[in-house]
């Protein structure tokens, strides 16, 4: 039991270090220190406070959707950068970069590490509105507005990290910058519409619980319809 413990603060210190002296976490990505125990750190803290926002939000529903959300949640974020990094890893590679998958990968955990640690900070304002209100529209808009920040800022330290830990000074660097700021792009889009197929993370008031709904319209148009119900608009 102590040996497990003490495993568990060890990683919690990783994610520690990365928030408290960033420059020096990425300065030991960019050499290649401890990248196994780094990555392994980061996916772990990352997936526990993604987990604790997905449960929260999903209890406002029913246990089952409580449950159903804390796996779902951590799991949309893994997917998504399962999905989007081999284009940027081999992108990269194409136009000189030498660093391995590896640093690549603990680059990527970086962003989800900061939006999973500003999701648990907005936990308790979340959870504030799923008592005092009702409004499933508000909530839904509330959390893509959360979202949204949290995700903004994660991949704004992305971006940081990557120009500090990719080769500057070497032919391609810039065509490299361009296919990094297209690639936040692409990440930002997937994770949306990967979000929308593996809805519902709070489940419609006085519905029957669902593990997932029928495959319809897209991320967006729902966010539209959202908002046009509380101003109103049909």
């Amino acid at each position: 039991m102590i040996e497990r413990k003490s495993v568990g603060i060890k990683y919690f210190a990783v994610l520690i270090s990365l928030l408290r002296d960033r420059q020096g976490f990425l300065e030991e990505v960019r050499q290649g220190i401890r990248l196994p125990n780094k990555i392994i750190s980061l996916l772990v803290c990352s997936s526990i406070f993604i987990a604790i926002y997905g449960g929260i939000i999903g209890a406002s529903h029913s246990w089952m959707q409580a449950v159903s959300s804390a796996i779902k949640l951590p799991a949309l974020y893994l997917i998504t950068l399962l999905i989007c990094l081999p284009t940027l890893f081999f992108s990269n590679i194409i136009f000189g970069s030498k660093r391995t998958f590896a640093q690549h990968f603990a680059l990527v955990l970086t962003a989800i590490a900061v939006t999973s640690v500003l999701l648990f900070s907005f936990a308790p304002i979340t959870l504030f509105f799923l008592l005092t209100t009702n409004n499933y529209q508000f909530i839904i808009l509330l959390n893509v507005v959360i979202f949204a920040i949290t995700g903004f800022i994660g991949i704004s330290a992305l971006y940081q990290a990557m120009n500090s830990v990719l080769e500057q000074d070497t032919e391609g660097s810039k065509t490299r910058k361009r296919i990094l700021q297209s690639w936040l792009f692409l990440y930002a889009f997937v994770g949306s519409q990967l979000g929308w197929t593996l809805r519902p993370f709070f489940g419609l008031p006085g519905s029957p619980f669902q593990l997932f709904r029928e495959r319809e319209g897209n991320f967006y148009l729902s966010v539209i319809q959202a908002i046009s119900y509380l101003l109103g608009i049909r």
